[in-house]
């Protein structure tokens, strides 16, 4: 690898061909250009034209001063996830980066690292509340013209004129037009993409020539780590182009040039996924960040392996078949599947000597794409967006395949240096334009559905999201925190701090995003870490996203419906004043005697509760987690609520009990507290060795099965075992005294 004082020699000189290419070039931008504004103001013109409509249902006075001039209508976002971005990119621009909102501490909910930094600099520059989507169409509107202006490398062994390929098709897929101006960071992440692209093809022509400059090797990697920094899942991608350039190096015999290579280009991007990691780790106690834990299926607590890898299968083959069946086209004079062709006729770009190696790379980064992205539980929401880059991908390869068709069938014969027959450069002609007019007839009702579609989400978010939180920031006297499980547009608009009940968020380094997806009960146990004074003190929330919670803690004082809904979790958000009394003694043993002392708690379904006393279970899967709200009998008028496991005949739960008093004669037992629905027989056992069968009664109260321990050590591995039945466990709580106890009989607590 030559040095950069070398750089200038490495520079080729102006060829002739190099000079035909400049009015294409000038062409192309133009072209280019046109069709970003144009297909620009087409989504953007659906949003403002469906955005008004609310203010004219619920603003009539603001609505008719923007349609005579003298306002501006306000503009949403056709996904609630956008303003996450806008949530992190508010929090850097008041000095708190990586944080969801200014005073919450760490967040790893953020699908993007650098997004959000991007966007904070529109933010600073004035672009605030709502306006900041517009400062998110500009940088899509940006970053997506420098891909197509990146694009045209891939086309630099075909004619010039083959790049005016490139505009139309990348933009003849609706539903990635929609992820390019939805706000997201796909128009970013392809930008960089093409950044990466360019570095790669002007390193690997320079690598043949044995002309690499340790200067451009560096700018490639650093250009890799933003790719990565966009989204962590580009890291295979960058590992693709870093092994590439390394075996070009090799085929030379340059092999320390290979080795330094692939340290310089990957090493980047590495140190940005592993730093990110462990920040995760040392500030949320998961390596993974908070969307991996909510939405990839290998984090899922209830699925076994070989469930993952059937969810894994289904994914896969989901999207191959909602992108050909749908977004790429509808039926065409009756036909099914014009959507199809997309597929052969990205291939066909593996066809030609001229366009093979590019299209191995849009084919390498399709595949990689797709198979990651399989492993998101939440790929079919969202108008597919998590797919969109594999189809940006497949449709510069539709375009590489025919432009070199087009070459290959102008081009003089290598046999005889003949130009070829006029029949056949009019059959792959004629069967090219067959081809693409059906394609582009399929497609069409499909590109106008995702107009309408864009404007109607965008108007839903504005309606349902945008209007609670308006709501919520003027509510007198002014709210201290909301709880939401949604980490968008509530707290972005509102202002309120905020607890997201999903974990996109964060709050206090609390593990949300893990235990919520253990189920609702282990999201509401997270809430006792807050200190009471700082609990929300108002509610937004789905009622059909949480079960019993919203009715047992919630009043309801207000909701917001969306009429026409196609994005929103729910047809209507409600607003809920809370009660948290249920919550305050939940951890406090109901049938403890005045002269006993709690030396331990394992509070079942508390993630970290259950981490610090390593729990387990005999079963790949753990127990399912469930809640309950019954009369507290220490005093009749409130209720207590506690979540916990449900441990069945197939399952064993393991427990590490602590700080106990070593040896005999201090009172030791256990009581553990059930609320069972079904007769049942309890084995406890200490180092597998039975301590006592508890026999279980079914009521509908609240009952702490008290079980002596003959000989204590200061920390004892228990095991619970049922027997017979399915028992609910909520707690169990270690105490001791120097009293005598009373037994094994299950103190019952009997409702008023």
């Amino acid at each position: 690898m030559a040095r950069s004082q070398d750089k200038s020699a490495s520079r080729p000189a102006l060829t002739a061909s190099r000079t035909a290419w400049l009015s294409v070039d000038r062409l192309y931008l133009v072209l280019a250009a046109t069709l970003v504004w144009q297909n620009a103001r087409v989504f953007y013109g659906s949003l403002k034209g469906q955005t008004e409509q609310v203010m004219l249902w619920f603003d009539p006075d603001r609505y008719q001063a923007v349609i005579h001039g003298a306002q501006t209508a306000p503009w949403s976002a056709p996904l609630d996830d956008v303003f996450i971005h806008f949530d992190f990119a508010r929090a850097i621009a008041q000095g708190h980066p990586f944080e969801w909102i200014a005073g919450n501490g760490y967040s790893s909910g953020g699908t993007s690292l650098l997004y959000p930094f991007v966007l904070a600099f529109g933010y600073l520059a004035g672009y605030d509340d709502l306006n900041l989507m517009h400062f998110a169409a500009v940088v899509a509107c940006v970053t997506t013209l420098g891909t197509l202006l990146a694009a045209k490398r891939l086309f630099s062994r075909l004619p010039g004129y083959s790049v005016l390929l490139i505009p139309p098709i990348f933009f003849s897929v609706g539903a990635l037009d929609w992820s390019l101006w939805s706000g997201m960071e796909v128009a970013l992440f392809l930008g960089l993409w093409g950044l990466c692209y360019v570095a790669w093809d002007e390193l690997m022509g320079l690598i043949a020539r044995g002309k690499a400059t340790r200067g451009l090797v560096v700018y490639f990697g650093l250009a890799c780590a933003l790719l990565v920094a966009s989204r962590p899942e580009a890291a295979p991608l960058v590992a693709v182009f870093a092994v590439w350039c390394a075996v070009g190096w090799v085929k030379l015999g340059e092999r320390r040039s290979a080795v330094l290579g692939l340290l310089l280009i990957g090493g980047p991007g590495a140190c940005v996924v592993i730093g990110h990691m462990l920040a995760n780790h040392f500030l949320t106690g998961s390596s993974s960040a908070a969307g991996a834990l909510a939405k990839l299926e290998m984090h899922h607590p209830y699925m076994t392996g070989s469930e993952v890898w059937q969810s894994w299968l289904f994914f896969l083959k989901y999207q191959f078949m909602r992108l050909s069946d749908y977004h790429f086209g509808a039926p065409v004079l009756g036909m099914v599947g014009s959507g199809f062709l997309l597929w052969p006729l990205g291939l066909l770009a593996l066809v030609f000597e001229r366009t093979r190696r590019p299209a191995i790379l849009l084919w390498i980064s399709i595949v990689v794409w797709v198979a990651l992205v399989a492993l998101n539980g939440q790929v079919r929401w969202q108008n597919e967006r998590y797919c969109m880059p594999a189809v940006a991908w497949l449709l510069l390869s539709v375009a590489l395949g025919l432009g070199g068709a087009i070459e290959w069938a102008l081009r003089r014969s290598p046999h005889n240096n003949q130009p070829r027959s006029l029949g056949l450069r009019l059959a792959v002609s004629g069967g090219l334009v067959t081809v693409m007019t059906v394609f582009f007839v399929g497609q069409s009702p499909r590109f106008i559905d995702q107009v309408w579609f864009f404007g109607r989400a965008a108007r839903n978010i504005l309606e349902q999201h945008v209007r609670a939180a308006s709501a919520l920031r003027k509510a007198k006297p002014p709210l201290h925190r909301v709880l939401l499980s949604d980490a968008g547009a509530i707290p972005y608009v509102s202002g309120l701090p905020a607890f997201d009940l999903i974990g996109l968020g964060g709050y206090g380094g609390l593990p949300i995003a893990g235990a919520s997806r253990q189920g609702v009960g282990a999201a509401i146990e997270l809430l006792e870490y807050i200190p009471p004074k700082d609990l929300p003190d108002i509610m937004a929330l789905y009622p059909s996203w949480w079960g019993d919670f919203v009715v047992w803690f919630g009043r309801q004082v207000d909701e917001f419906p969306v009429r026409g809904n196609v994005i929103c979790g729910g047809a209507s958000k409600v607003i809920y004043v809370p009660r948290w009394t249920p919550l305050l003694h939940s951890g406090e043993p109901i049938t403890a005697l005045p002269t006993q002392r709690v030396v331990d708690t394992i509070d079942l379904a508390d993630v970290i509760n259950e981490k610090a006393h390593q729990v387990s279970w005999d079963r790949p899967a753990q127990g399912y987690v469930t809640m309950k709200l019954l009369p507290d009998a220490r005093n009749p008028i409130n209720d207590l609520w506690d979540a916990g496991r449900l441990i069945s005949t197939n399952m064993s739960l393991h427990f590490t009990a602590r700080s106990f008093s070593p040896g005999q004669g201090h009172g030791a037992a256990l009581l553990i507290r059930t609320a069972p629905a079904e007769p049942a027989e309890l084995e406890v056992l200490y180092q597998g060795q039975l301590i006592e069968t508890v026999h279980i009664l079914p009521t509908d109260r609240w009952q702490e099965h008290r079980v002596t321990l003959p000989q204590t050590t200061s920390s004892m591995e228990l095991t619970l075992r049922p027997l017979s039945g399915e028992v609910f466990v909520f707690h169990v709580f270690a105490i001791e005294d120097a009293a005598p106890t009373l037994g094994t009989l299950p103190v019952l607590i009997e409702a008023p």
